[in-house]
């Protein structure tokens, strides 16, 4: 089986990943704030946080909470910002997990400002600094890397831009995070959401969220913490972010995943990933009636697009799995709004997403399938 779905969830993990999950789950259980028997793990969650910050550009890396994903994170920040949609301009290129909280959230008011992209899927800063000058906007949401056409902002300028206005600038890192670079600090982020299953080699269920210090927030869930039980009612703003059960084991293995991706290098991930990326576009462009969707893109993360005449995403998916057992992605991919603007349909497109561990070989068997296909 040739696994290339890796912007939904990479696969394989690496190998310290996995034993790091299997050692937590044989040892004793580690509570955050909580345990009293478990010394060797008690800043299993402050150590993950710490590789985080190195990652995303974050000094302040105790302001990163950990959720579920990106989409939990991304619905916290919405809503413990405290803005309306009114209030927020964002872009047809992000994904549900913006797009549904700033429609349906009960305390969002109105509809966002909606930024439209090019046929590759990028987004002008100046088009935002437009809407910017208006003075009507609080904030800016910004998807760092299209999850279907690999486009990758400019996520400095958009940043400068938010802090010249007095914007809040809120990044979607979950399909950069651990294969390009990220700067949260030197971009002038406020706030981004992160998801561990994909770039981050860490297994689902991990992710989470970072507000800079200096702005207001208020929780999205209330619940146990370790700090004071006796507590009820929060007084000047001194609130807890993470409650409940926290996902300790799925912390270990992602705190491991991200030492794997500092061993590697980030620059050795991005230059391999876009290497087999141009292979894979290379090879596309000799197949009979393939269209391209970002074709043209400078910058790109390992994501790539594609529709062939006369099959639709769908079938052409079920094909490939099914005939030839090479794991596709096929449909509008949980980002409805920009297929219009990229010109792919109401079918979406046909995805093939790459990691540090898919090869040549992977790349250049879809291509001879798809050949044969169109014969």
């Amino acid at each position: 089986m040739i696994y290339l779905n890796n912007a939904a969830t990479s696969y394989p993990k690496p190998g310290v990943v996995k034993e790091a999950y299997l050692n937590a789950l044989e040892a004793l259980p580690s509570g955050q704030f909580r345990s009293a028997g478990v010394s060797d793990n008690s800043d299993i969650f402050g150590l993950c946080r710490k590789r985080l910050g190195e990652i995303l550009g974050v000094s302040e890396s105790d302001r990163i909470y950990f959720a579920s994903g990106s989409t939990e994170g991304l619905n916290a920040v919405i809503s413990g910002l405290g803005i309306r949609s009114e209030q927020v301009i964002t872009t047809v290129t992000e994904h549900n997990s913006v797009l549904r909280p700033l429609y349906n959230l009960p305390q969002i008011k109105g509809e966002p400002v909606l930024l439209p992209c090019d046929k590759d899927g990028v987004v002008s800063p100046e088009l935002f600094e437009r809407e910017a000058k208006k003075g009507k906007a609080r904030a800016l949401i910004l998807n760092h890397c299209s999850n279907v056409t690999g486009a990758i902002q400019d996520a400095a300028a958009f940043g400068e831009i938010a802090k010249r206005y007095g914007l809040l600038f809120i990044l979607d890192v979950s399909q950069s995070a651990g294969c390009m670079e990220v700067d949260a600090d030197g971009w002038n982020v406020s706030a981004l959401a992160f998801t561990g299953h994909k770039s981050l080699m860490g297994v689902q269920g991990t992710g989470g969220y970072y507000v800079r210090g200096d702005i207001p927030f208020k929780p999205l869930k209330y619940g146990g913490t370790g700090y004071d039980s006796s507590r009820i009612v929060y007084e000047d703003e001194d609130y807890e972010y993470e409650v409940g059960t926290q996902n300790a084991a799925g912390i270990v293995a992602l705190s491991a995943a991200l030492e794997w991706i500092k061993e590697q290098g980030i620059n050795d991930i991005v230059e391999k990933e876009h290497e087999l990326t141009d292979y894979f576009i290379n090879g596309l462009l000799s197949v009979k009636g393939v269209r391209i969707f970002g074709q043209e893109l400078k910058a790109r993360g390992p994501v790539v697009s594609f529709n062939l005449e006369s099959f639709s995403p769908s079938d052409l998916a079920y094909i490939l799995q099914n005939s030839y057992g090479i794991v596709t992605r096929a449909g509008l991919h949980c980002t409805p709004l920009i297929h219009d603007h990229i010109g792919s349909g109401e079918k979406g497109t046909l995805r093939v997403s790459f990691s540090y561990f898919s090869s040549k070989d992977d790349a250049a068997a879809v291509i001879t399938a798809l050949k044969e296909l169109v014969g």
